[in-house]
């Protein structure tokens, strides 16, 4: 699956790794909704760190659709509101 972190690029992740992000997407679910600031800014942060250790970055020049958008690091709680779904920001 290739998976955009916005402002930084693509990465091809195996499906083997979704559940470990699905945890910490379940978690910054939560944070956002119960409006925890520093809770959330951590659990970004460790859900886009897991794409980028467990995920194979693609090229700068390559322009693969993206099955999953993930928001920038410095994305506000309320930018990450927006981009929820009822799963959270990972279907499923």
């Amino acid at each position: 699956m290739i998976v955009r972190i916005m402002g930084e690029g693509q990465w091809d992740l195996a499906d083997s790794h979704f559940a470990e992000l699905n945890k910490l997407d379940d978690e910054l679910l939560e944070e956002v909704e119960g409006g925890d600031e520093a809770g959330f800014r951590h659990t970004l942060g460790a859900l886009l760190d897991s794409v980028r250790r467990l995920g194979t970055p693609l090229p700068a020049d390559a322009l693969e659709p993206s099955e999953l958008i993930l928001p920038a690091p410095d994305a506000s709680l309320e930018q990450v509101r927006d981009m929820l779904s009822d799963d959270g920001l990972i279907p499923g």
